[in-house]
């Protein structure tokens, strides 16, 4: 199924589920044995989601990992819809061209195109392509995959303005995307705001709201300093209150992300993408908290 197909129009019907993970870091793994498998049977267990999406390492670090999970699961899981990312920093057209024929082997129909982080080893990189907008459109012309994009309701860390990050998310939109999915926010306020601007650039695609439930401190505080994201004064002191403790954390992202969740259903909200970190626990206590 492809996205524009799962996230048809329905005013009354809930939010598409949704989830990220990460692929193991030995090139050598039997998905059965890991513990990510075991994350993902707690998940099917209780709430098996719609679309899973894999990541995907800078200048395709792990994209052998990514492709042979996307395989896995695609073939034996029993996942209709499995969206894995595309970054372009440091790859060739060569590159993503021989990519995308590999995973059309498996099926696939959705990609998540990125531009990706520059590796930390080596000077900027640049070879076919600079921007996630160019990604788009290569993707576009080549295939007929339905190509997903990142949105961010804060603003990309290395754009001037929001303002100026929706003009490069339009660009994006106009060379083929079918969907967005934000970076997760902590206040849904901001996230109903930026779906206002995008109505105002007559953007009209689908918007699945990122949701990262919390389960360490620092992690946190790396994640929100990476994607330069703000955490309001009552977000800051809820989370606070519990660093030294992870199972406390661990509640208290719980009921943060369930209280987001809630609210972003009852406000029929295209789909709600949740960054799980390869832990199920959280994900699944937040569903059972509002179903």
């Amino acid at each position: 199924m492809k996205l524009s197909s799962l996230y048809k129009k329905d005013q009354n019907k809930q939010p598409i589920i949704s989830i990220e993970i990460f692929p193991p870091k030995d090139p050598d793994f039997d998905l059965k044995k890991t513990n990510l498998f075991k994350e993902l049977d707690k998940l099917n267990e209780n709430f098996k989601p719609s679309l899973i999406s894999i990541t995907y390492g800078a200048g395709g670090s792990t994209s052998k990992n990514s492709n042979a999970l996307t395989k896995e699961i695609k073939e034996n899981l029993g996942y209709d819809i499995v969206m894995p990312h595309f970054t372009c920093v440091c790859s060739s057209k060569d590159f993503i061209e021989n990519h995308l024929m590999e995973i059309r082997e498996y099926k696939i129909e959705n990609i998540l195109a990125l531009r990706g982080d520059e590796p930390k080893d080596i000077d900027v990189c640049y070879k076919d392509f600079k921007y996630a907008s160019e990604l788009v459109e290569f993707i576009k012309n080549k295939t007929d995959f339905e190509i997903a994009v990142a949105g961010y309701p804060e603003g990309h860390i290395l754009s001037e303005s929001l303002n100026e990050d929706i003009k490069h998310l339009k660009t994006k939109v106009n060379n083929g995307a079918s969907a967005i999915f934000t970076q997760f926010f902590f206040e849904n306020e901001k996230f109903y705001n930026y779906l206002e601007l995008l109505d105002k650039n007559k953007i009209n695609l689908p918007v699945c709201a990122g949701i990262l439930p919390v389960i360490s401190y620092d992690g946190l505080l790396r994640m929100i300093n990476l994607s330069g994201i703000k955490l309001s004064n009552k977000a800051k002191c809820h989370f606070e209150k519990w660093q030294n403790s992870k199972e406390d954390t661990i509640k208290a992202g719980i009921e943060w992300a369930s209280q987001q969740v809630e609210d972003l259903a009852k406000n029929h909200v295209d789909g709600i993408h949740f960054y799980t970190l390869n832990k199920a626990h959280s994900t699944v206590e937040i569903l059972k908290n509002i179903r």
